[in-house]
């Protein structure tokens, strides 16, 4: 299982949304880390094809996704960081309707419904409407359609947006439970969403990937000049201050 971009550019007008991106996904968690506007988003709708890339390559175990076409998108899965929810529905049927567009074959909906708001602990409130819900449990529900289907890759753009500390912890407890076996992409502004529990962190700034590597091995890479600067304890999110050079809840 492999997804591999090559120089991958956005552009929107003059500005460069995504600059010359690469870097070869395989299973398992990937933080992708930037303040807003870094080319979080973006690099999210291109893999995704809600937009069209304006040079590069996209590749998914060796062929290009817009060949792929609706095989594609039929083993990924994706959590907007927008909620769009239509809170006049029940979760179920909310799930329903997205099963359908995911083009699930009918008889096997009822159980893939049931798989997926079991896997985010929903189970209970299946016939609830979701203008009901928590912020927390929206996000959940959100999580749950992107499951459908079982997908072998994941998108997920700032799953943890507005959400109180405890709701946080909770989603993201989720997500790492739900990330085994697949490739799982976090674009997020906030640095404890993704420490615990990515194998490998991306460093966005301006549409350029900075730096990647792991949580342990951003900690290790500081120059020795800089260290003494943050004294005896310094977190990730110092290493982030210091490769991209701004406050990520910012």
């Amino acid at each position: 299982m492999e997804l591999k971009l090559e120089n991958v550019t956005k552009r929107y007008g003059q500005k460069e949304a995504l600059s010359a991106f690469s870097h070869t996904f395989r299973e398992g968690i990937y933080g992708i880390l930037g303040a807003n506007g870094a080319g979080k988003s973006t690099l999210m709708n291109l893999i995704t094809d809600n937009v069209k890339r304006d040079g590069g390559s996209i590749e998914y175990n060796g062929t290009d996704i817009l060949k792929l076409g609706d095989s594609f998108r039929d083993i990924l899965g994706y959590m907007p960081q927008q909620q769009g929810l239509y809170e006049g529905m029940t979760a179920e049927g909310f799930l329903a309707y997205l099963a359908r567009l995911k083009r699930i074959p009918g008889r096997k909906i009822p159980r893939e419904i049931t798989r997926v708001l079991r896997l985010t602990n929903l189970a209970d409130v299946r016939h609830d409407k979701i203008s009901s819900f928590s912020g927390g449990m929206k996000q959940r529900v959100l999580l749950a359609q992107a499951m459908l289907g079982d997908p072998q890759v994941l998108i997920l753009d700032e799953p943890t947006a507005g959400l109180d500390p405890k709701e946080r912890v909770r989603l993201r407890n989720y997500i790492f439970e739900l990330a085994q076996n697949r490739i799982v992409l976090l674009a997020t502004h906030i640095v404890s969403d993704i420490e615990a529990i990515a194998g490998e962190i991306l460093l966005l700034k301006q549409g350029k990937l900075i730096k990647a590597a792991s949580p342990k091995e951003l900690m290790t890479s500081l120059p020795a000049d800089v260290k003494p600067l943050m004294g005896s304890y310094f977190t990730l999110e110092d290493v982030y201050l210091h490769y991209l050079g701004e406050d990520p809840d910012e």
